[in-house]
């Protein structure tokens, strides 16, 4: 699918589930359930729609690389501890694929992801044995990039391939609840790029090591 069709089937998406970014979260959400805030709708007054630029959102200051203290050790820019060997992707040129059982095979750039409904959420990061890391995030709804690809019948899970070849699994039906996303903010900033710039799977209810960094694609199975 080229970029530009992509960009038409995501504003298609966004007035479809704008109303959706309203939504109470269902009970049972985990601690610090996900707050949905809407994308505006895109109308040729209201919005100067530039190339990859979807829904005429503002620019962000990359994040610059900091010092890696080591596995599980404490990055002190963020309080965050540290796991896996930091990536250093081009924003530029980044995409997330979205591959395997889906009608609508995807590209999506940066901004094209963060013109989704954003979802928030505060859940601790836990890794037993190590660390418990307590922080805000924010991204879109791994259900919404789902919605974009258009997930087949008999498809019934979903993988999370990282930059530096990490990967998790989870269940269809799992990975469709509106409490998991993608994340591209940390405490409102752009994610740091020691804990997976430009976007990390965060899964409120799943120990950390679910929570694939440097995001590339996401493979329906």
């Amino acid at each position: 699918m080229t970029r530009s069709w992509a960009a038409l089937v995501l504003m298609s998406l966004l007035a479809v589930i704008s109303v959706a970014g309203c939504a109470t979260p269902a009970s049972g959400s985990p601690a610090g359930g996900a707050e949905m805030s809407p994308v505006p709708l895109l109308t040729p007054t209201s919005r100067t729609i530039a190339p990859g630029n979807p829904c005429g959102i503002g620019p962000i200051v990359v994040p610059t690389p900091a010092h890696d203290p080591g596995y599980t050790r404490l990055d002190p820019s963020t309080g965050l501890h540290v796991t896996g060997k930091m990536q250093l992707l081009d924003l530029a040129t980044y995409r997330l694929r979205v591959t395997g059982k889906v009608d609508r095979p995807l590209e999506l750039g940066y901004d094209e992801i963060r013109c989704l409904p954003k979802v928030q959420a505060s859940p601790i990061l836990v890794c037993p044995g190590f660390f418990e890391d307590d922080a805000t995030w924010a991204g879109a709804a791994i259900a919404d990039v789902l919605a974009l690809a258009a997930v087949q019948d008999g498809a019934r899970e979903v993988e999370f391939v990282g930059a530096d070849g990490y990967s998790t699994t989870l269940p269809l039906d799992r990975a469709l609840d509106r409490a998991n996303f993608l994340a591209y903010e940390w405490e409102g900033e752009p994610l740091p790029r020691l804990h997976g710039f430009p976007l990390r799977v965060v899964i409120p209810d799943a120990q950390g090591n679910q929570w694939t960094k440097w995001l590339g694609e996401v493979r329906v199975r």
